[in-house]
């Protein structure tokens, strides 16, 4: 066999190999399997418990309940993984968790007072991507923008629904409304100041998208707040 079939046939052996590996489980694939299903069983447990414990116990809200602890559970092996696959396991936590809080709700009965969580919970959950940094400064920026602008949506709207859902605080719609504007305003503002440290194509233009919108939120939270 010549020089040139040898190195063909060592090629190919390698390319089958690399797929045989790259069909093969990671390794501690089957121990985070086991984490993720054991913390979906305790959770859908406990809150199976406690509300047989508060006598508003619903069963058939384990329809809900319990394939939103799965779908979590399934997101859990993908984020450990970590690489490419850890942003497809942290929507599907998320998607799993959102699913579990509804099936919650409904056990407990209480669903008409705690909807204000289906706004919390995916405001955190896209909240919480802050961290993840990505390669363009302007994708940083606009993501750094949405992001904070999500955990203002969980804890101002969110959290504030929520109070007044459960009667502990009393707050006119156009005041909280307004505060909201003006919150989110001053985040995308802020951002926009950031990106003038960066060299990059088309800055002034990504600058002035986001200067305006600002301005025009801002102005509007502000007039919802002293009612002109």
């Amino acid at each position: 066999m010549d020089r040139a079939g040898r190195l063909s046939e060592a090629h190919g052996v390698s390319a089958e190999t690399g797929l045989v590996m790259s069909r093969e489980a990671y390794p501690g694939a089957g121990r985070h399997w086991m984490v993720s299903l054991a913390v979906a069983g305790l959770a859908a447990a406990a809150t199976t418990t406690a509300a047989q414990a508060t006598g508003h116990f619903h069963w058939w809200a384990g329809f809900v309940l319990i394939p939103g602890a799965l779908i979590a559970a399934t997101g859990g092996p993908l984020l450990a993984r970590g690489g490419g696959r850890a942003f497809a396991g942290y929507v599907v936590a998320c998607l799993g968790a959102l699913v579990f809080a509804v099936g919650a709700l409904l056990m407990f009965g209480v669903f008409g007072r705690g909807w204000p969580l289906m706004i919390i919970l995916p405001c955190l959950a896209v909240a919480g991507t802050y961290r993840w940094r990505l390669v363009h400064p302007l994708a940083r920026g606009l993501h750094r923008a949405v992001s904070l602008l999500a955990l203002a949506g969980a804890v101002l709207l969110g959290g504030t629904l929520q109070l007044t859902r459960v009667d502990l605080v009393g707050v006119d719609a156009a005041p909280m409304w307004g505060a909201f504007l003006m919150l989110a305003g001053v985040i995308v503002l802020g951002n926009a100041v950031e990106l003038t440290r960066h060299r990059m194509p088309y800055r002034l233009q990504a600058i002035t998208l986001l200067v305006g919108p600002a301005v025009v939120a801002f102005l509007l939270g502000l007039r919802l707040l002293r009612g002109w």
